[in-house]
């Protein structure tokens, strides 16, 4: 379990680091749909990956855990590098012009459905992508979990 927990607080740590490492002034305008193609494809990647991981670890459940917080942590890092990039790449995007910190801030905020309301998408887009995240939500929530232990319960089985 030590384990388990080591893993998933390095994954966050290095996805952090790395998010808060890319300077903001570096995006460039109309690359939302790319970063979010790509980091769809990555993001799909690291799900197949931790699956296959699961279904063939000694200890499925906490290999399951394990997956779910890299999984948890690299969606919530996609979103928040896209809602930095908008807010830098429109100033009007947000009610608010957006830093790293308030970035996450905001999408963990969207991710927990507290929306405090401080912080406001103000253009269309930007609507419409934090609605995007909104319904990806309740699939990671629901589906992804369900994948996840499914394949925990396969790699139960095989052992």
């Amino acid at each position: 379990m030590l384990r388990a927990a080591l893993a998933v607080a390095a994954t966050w740590m290095l996805l952090g680091g790395i998010y808060f490492l890319v300077p903001a002034k570096d995006y460039l305008e109309g690359g939302a749909a790319i970063r979010l193609a790509t980091g769809g494809a990555l993001f799909i990647g690291v799900l197949v990956w931790q699956i296959r991981r699961i279904v063939h670890a000694p200890l499925p459940e906490l290999r399951a855990i394990e997956a779910l917080g890299a999984v948890i942590a690299l969606f919530l890092i996609l979103f928040a590098t896209t809602y930095l990039a908008m807010s830098h790449t429109n100033p009007v995007s947000f009610n608010e012009h957006l830093d790293h910190t308030q970035a996450l801030y905001f999408t963990i905020s969207i991710f927990s459905t507290a929306g405090f309301g401080d912080i406001i998408p103000g253009t269309n887009p930007a609507r419409l992508l934090v609605s995007v995240q909104m319904l990806l939500d309740l699939v990671l929530l629901g589906s992804v979990v369900k994948v996840l232990v499914g394949a925990a319960h396969t790699g139960l089985e095989r052992s």
